[in-house]
């Protein structure tokens, strides 16, 4: 299970993880949603592209990709009327991975499919974790601190964040079951998507 943000560049990464199976269910923001819509549509996160030293439209990309999911209905509905044709959402749906979104008062839309009520969040956030053996928190402080305050004693945990406070944050809900990591998150998928690869290629 990974909990992330993209802006880094991690997310062809954690496509390439959704693709090979090792992801069961995806815990997120409205904006890691609106921001992966954005990408897959416009170029941009944010109306900020890697690429390009200045991205057209700018942030009214991110507007732009909220209204087209919302125009759709939902992600599921873009994806199937081919408005939607890559990102880290459409690879969870294409995958049968579990997306769970949540929203938070600073969000632009949200998008459909986002739990905005915080209570009603919890509890879904609670159930769908009841089951989980393995946490991966990455690039997010409040959504970590959050999911990590609600696992079990016996769940083992990564965290990785650029800030190591954020890291010391997260992880010390479960010292005796976690492994902290202050890096930036894309090499590190990076790496963890080219290892596992090379770990299947060999068998």
């Amino acid at each position: 299970m990974f909990h992330s943000r993209f802006r880094t560049g991690a997310g062809w990464h954690l496509v390439r993880l959704i693709e090979a199976g090792y992801v069961d269910r995806l815990f997120a923001g409205n904006s890691f949603a609106a921001y992966d819509v954005e990408r897959a549509l416009f170029g941009t996160a944010l109306g900020v592209s890697p690429e390009l030293a200045f991205a057209r439209a700018g942030h009214e990309n991110l507007l732009r990709a909220i209204n087209t999911i919302r125009d759709a209905g939902s992600v599921a509905a873009a994806i199937e009327q081919k408005i939607l044709t890559s990102g880290i959402l459409h690879a969870c749906l294409r995958h049968h991975v579990d997306i769970v979104l949540t929203g938070g008062i600073r969000d632009e839309g949200p998008i459909p499919g986002v739990t905005t009520d915080v209570i009603e969040a919890q509890k879904i956030m609670r159930t769908k974790l009841a089951d989980v053996t393995h946490v991966m928190l990455l690039a997010t402080v409040e959504h970590s601190l959050a999911l990590a305050s609600m696992l079990a004693p016996n769940v083992k945990t990564v965290c990785v964040d650029i800030d190591p406070t954020a890291v010391d944050r997260a992880i010390e809900h479960q010292p005796l079951q976690s492994i902290g990591l202050a890096t930036d998150v894309e090499p590190f998928l990076r790496e963890l998507a080219d290892c596992l690869s090379d770990s299947s290629g060999r068998q």
